[in-house]
């Protein structure tokens, strides 16, 4: 699949002086009224998971019901589904993620058997790995996207464990925003790797050493030929390809520091050799202060992302809807993942929402598709913490929730 190019004018986002009207950080680009940076008082109020008591399950918007798909899980980060119908789930976590002992570094397959939409199988697919989160089947070969490095395997359809020796055939960046997530375009030819930044706002000013942070790149399935194919994108993690179009699209996990509505995370097409701003300048060429002078060349031929989903709601999960189990309106759709906030002074995220697209792009509200992960909004307490989404060959959707250890299944409400 080649990837669109689009023609673009240069859209410059106006801020608000303080008092002018109120800030909007959701919705399409012309939509979005950014306040000044430091409009507000940075916070820090990161979550305290306690997980989920008994009986207890996130909230399905109406017209969708949700069950549990597996639990007892390490922090699943994200979930891929194999041609024959398999799940895997990567188990990885940060040190800093407030849980104990060291990261699980593995991949867990499960099988349903019977179809009736429960795992019945459960393997360790794959273990000894670095920080994993992309994962990817073509051919022969199956591929994990350690935090250093692109992996491949030999696989075999229906096998329920890989114990050979992989090969690591492109070295990445270590650390910072460790996951790199992978995907395919539909001929097999290229793979894409999503590679999120060292830290907030480059700091240490040695990003231009390795314009391959805070970008996507693009390889063929052997590991040559890799080449940027677009950056200053803070963190992308969730990659998918938008069905009218077949243009490739992001959504990506901006910058903190600045205020509480202050930079959205946003979703948007991937423009071959486009310059999204990070660090230099957010949501277009509105230069950030703390950069100030430093590239304006740079500043001036950043992108505007297409649609802002929050500051802070901390977007990572990116799945198009293909299926036909949801009503005809979420068909072409975005689902997106978001794990929520930690520099806001009140929380936000941390619930599975929907775009709705028209012709290739967005063409509504943020809907909120499951919620109820938050226990208390005052003491900033947390059930779980949505990750990745995925839709299963029956039109399902899996979200995979690090913070409760679970894997949460939304299918649609059956007619009464």
């Amino acid at each position: 699949m080649a990837i669109r190019r689009f023609a673009l004018g240069v859209i410059v986002l106006s801020l608000m002086p303080p008092g002018s009207s109120v800030a909007q950080d959701t919705g399409p680009a012309d939509k979005i009224k950014l306040p000044p940076p430091f409009a507000t008082p940075t916070a820090r109020n990161g979550s305290t998971v306690i997980g989920w008591p008994a009986g207890r399950m996130p909230t399905a918007a109406p017209g969708f019901e949700v069950g549990l798909y597996a639990e007892n899980l390490d922090s699943p980060r994200a979930t891929y589904v194999l041609p024959n119908g398999d799940v895997l789930a990567v188990e990885a976590r940060r040190e800093f993620s407030g849980r104990s002992g060291r990261s699980p570094n593995r991949i867990t397959l499960f099988r349903d058997t019977n179809k009736d939409g429960k795992p019945d199988l459960r393997e360790v697919f794959l273990s000894g790995l670095n920080m994993p989160h992309g994962m990817l089947l073509l051919g022969e070969w199956f591929y994990v996207g350690n935090t250093d490095g692109l992996m491949r395997y030999r696989y075999r359809t229906g096998q329920t464990r890989i114990e050979t020796r992989g090969e690591k055939i492109l070295d990445l960046p270590p650390g910072g925003h460790h996951t790199r997530n992978l995907i395919a375009d539909h001929a097999g030819r290229k793979i894409y790797i999503a590679i999120g930044s060292a830290n907030n706002v480059d700091e240490d000013n040695t990003w231009e050493k390795d314009m391959r942070r805070a970008g996507i790149v693009e390889i063929n399935p052997d590991g040559s030929g890799a080449r940027v194919l677009a950056n200053g994108l803070r963190n992308p993690v969730g990659m998918d390809w938008e069905p009218k179009t077949g243009a490739l699209w992001t959504v990506v996990n901006e910058r903190d520091l600045l205020g509480d509505d202050l930079v959205p995370d946003y979703m948007t097409s991937v423009r071959d050799g486009a310059f999204y701003g990070w660090p230099y300048s957010y949501y277009g060429q509105n230069e950030d202060p703390r950069k100030k002078g430093q590239r304006p060349d740079l500043v001036a031929k950043a992108q505007m992302p297409d649609y802002a989903l929050g500051s802070h709601v901390a977007a990572l999960g990116l799945a198009f809807y293909r299926g036909s189990l949801f009503p005809q309106r979420y068909r072409g759709g975005a689902f997106i993942g978001m794990h929520g906030s930690w520099n806001r002074s009140a929380m936000v995220g941390y619930k599975v929402a929907f775009v709705r697209f028209e012709n290739g792009k967005p063409a509504g509200p943020i809907e909120d598709v499951l919620t109820g992960f938050i226990a208390n909004e005052k003491t900033f307490e947390v059930y779980g913490r949505p990750v990745g989404v995925t839709v299963l060959p029956d039109g399902s959707l899996l979200v995979a929730d690090d913070g409760g250890g679970k894997i949460w299944r939304v299918t649609a409400k059956a007619a009464r």
